[in-house]
């Protein structure tokens, strides 16, 4: 594809090029007959003067002045004739001296009777070759144009030189609307005529110091800069042909005239004139036709490589197809028998897998009773260590209940029947605390269902703490609550969350044993969709090592035979199943704090938020 592009946009760059150097030929034939029309109209107006009477009886040298002075009027008046007939734009006589002495423009203050121009190229041409054509600027107005002079003798001997000044403006106008750009430059490279007004008095190469000298001397560009044109030859083509590229002052000639890139520059030399005429024509054309025909070509190459490859792959899946229908036959009984040999071992295997998921589905059923049944001698242990503060308990009111009915049966004895009913009452209300404490043992000690409800904290810190009503009596414990309003609800297993703020609690109670002022803080508040409980006692905290185990099973600092270390881990087992969490740390008051958390009850459809927690 890279070879077929580039040979075609080579190829393409070529035949273009050839092309444009055969229109660039053809411009340069016409736009050289143009000039040599426009100068040829005017070659011969210098000699028609040599036949007037009066030139010669102006510049006769027997002459006196008042014959030249009447000659003179004739002349100017001559002159001004022609050069409004002819077009020119000046026409004068100049004496061998170099002294203008009849001009066309006579009447004008600014007129060139009386200049000095023995100095103009033209004038000394004129008097030494007989004949002078000059391209320059006028010294008096400053207006370009061309100079054809003739020398004006008679039989014996020259009397002086006949000028005529021509503008070539309509020329260079009718160049500007060409296409491609022209310009006219003399034997030293300066460009004296040009379709781009800009491009006009620049050089085309650089002049030396001998041309600016004579520049300086005869004034012929009346001291214009002659910038450089900034032509770079890229490549020489052969037959006046070259490829150039235009810049001034390292800038591209786009920002003077609307052209970029490369350029094709012919060249001719203009016949009878030191001139050339040079055409540059545009080659962006040439090269966007090379490239779209390189990229035909390319694409072109694609679709027939694609094709080829797609025969030869067509060729290669054929092949491959009959390989692969022998390999697939062969492979085909191979798998057949690997089938039948590993469908026995998948059913043996499923058979198995079934066996270990009903093995499985058993012992996680024990595990689970099993766990229950630990959940329940923790229960059950927590009540054998608190049993001698219970006795107690319950040892007052039998005294006082056997006191009571011996004082009743003297009383009763007396008659006194209104102190035996005062004693009866206050046994009545005996057996009623007694009914409440064993009321809350039972209940702490019966089995959970399991299953999440409504749990009021406030109330479930009630219980616990009724368990454990006689041990905070006996140790002096001073309770701090704080409690959120309304009163926080979780959603968890009621009972199971009792005994884990009885197992919290009895720690923190353990904690402060045998100190002056134990005390006890609960917090309770929501969180988001989350209930916050925390209880912290004031006692000595926990050490990185305990810490590091605290919810190990069978980790205790307690002494042998008072824990089995099993209440932090059936704790945090049971928050963990009603989804939420349990932590311990040390407050950086003093003391050691644990943190419950629980999820927050959802709202009951018919009951408002604000009547939930009364």
């Amino acid at each position: 594809m890279a070879l077929s592009g580039l040979a075609t946009y080579q190829l393409a760059q070529r035949m273009g090029l050839a092309e444009v150097r055969a229109t660039g030929m053809h411009r340069l034939d016409l736009y050289v007959a143009s000039l040599q029309r426009e100068i040829g109209k005017y070659a011969f107006l210098p000699g028609v003067l040599e036949l007037e009477s009066d030139v010669q009886g102006l510049l006769a040298p027997a002459s006196d002045e008042a014959a030249r002075a009447s000659y003179a009027v004739k002349v100017n008046s001559y002159l001004e004739q022609l050069n409004e007939r002819a077009g020119t734009l000046a026409a004068y006589v100049i004496n061998t001296q170099g002294r203008v002495v009849a001009a066309s423009n006579w009447r004008r203050a600014d007129g060139y009777l009386g200049e000095d121009l023995s100095f103009r190229p033209y004038f000394l041409d004129a008097m030494r070759n007989g004949s002078g054509r000059v391209f320059g600027i006028g010294t008096t107005r400053g207006e370009p144009g061309y100079y054809l002079a003739s020398a004006l003798s008679d039989s014996q001997q020259t009397l002086g030189v006949a000028v005529i000044k021509v503008s070539l403006d309509q020329l260079e106008q009718s160049w500007a609307t060409v296409e491609a750009p022209v310009l006219v430059s003399d034997e030293h490279g300066v460009a004296i005529l040009s379709s781009v007004s800009d491009w006009k008095f620049s050089t085309l190469r650089p002049l030396d110091d001998a041309a600016r000298a004579a520049f300086e001397q005869s004034q012929q560009y009346s001291r214009r800069a002659l910038e450089p044109l900034g032509l770079q030859i890229v490549r020489e083509l052969g037959n006046g042909a070259r490829l150039v590229r235009l810049a001034r002052n390292g800038q591209e000639m786009a920002t003077i005239f609307p052209v970029s890139g490369q350029f094709l520059a012919q060249s001719r030399l203009l016949p009878g004139t030191p001139w050339t005429l040079t055409v540059l024509s545009h080659l962006e054309q040439v090269e966007q036709v090379a490239q779209s025909r390189a990229l035909a070509a390319a694409i072109a190459a694609a679709f027939l490589s694609l094709l080829a490859l797609m025969l030869n792959e067509r060729r290669r899946h054929l092949r491959d197809r009959l390989a692969a229908r022998e390999a697939l036959q062969a492979a085909n009984d191979v798998l057949e028998r690997k089938v039948a040999r590993r469908t026995a071992d998948l059913s043996a295997a499923n058979q198995q897998l079934q066996d270990e998921v009903a093995e499985r589905i058993r012992t996680e059923a024990t595990l689970r009773a099993a766990q229950d049944e630990l959940v329940q001698a923790g229960k059950l242990a927590v009540i054998g260590q608190l049993s001698t503060g219970i006795a107690h308990e319950l040892n007052q009111p039998l005294t006082a209940l056997r006191t009571l009915s011996g004082n009743s049966l003297k009383f009763l004895e007396r008659g006194d029947t209104a102190t035996t009913r005062v004693n009866l009452e206050r046994m009545s209300q005996l057996a009623d605390r007694m009914g409440h404490i064993t009321g809350q043992l039972r209940n702490f000690a019966r089995k959970s269902s399991g299953e999440r409800q409504r749990v009021p904290l406030g109330q479930a810190l009630d219980n616990a703490l009724s368990v454990l009503e006689a041990r905070v009596q006996r140790g002096g414990v001073q309770l701090r609550f704080d409690m959120a309003r309304p009163e926080p609800v979780a959603w968890c297993d009621g009972n199971r969350i009792e005994q884990v703020l009885v197992n919290l609690i009895h720690n923190a109670l353990d904690a402060m044993e045998g100190m002056e002022h134990p005390c006890l803080e609960l917090h309770c508040r929501t969180q988001g969709h989350q209930v916050l409980l925390c209880v912290r006692d004031h006692g000595p905290g926990l050490s990185d090592a305990v810490q590091a185990h605290l919810f190990e099973p069978f980790f205790t600092t307690k002494d042998p035979g008072v824990g089995l270390g099993l209440g932090l881990p059936l704790s945090a087992g049971i928050v963990r199943d009603c989804g939420g969490s349990l932590t311990g740390a040390n407050h950086p008051q003093g003391g050691a704090i644990f943190t419950l958390v629980l999820p927050l009850a959802p709202a009951t459809p018919h009951t408002p938020d604000n009547e939930r927690h009364e």
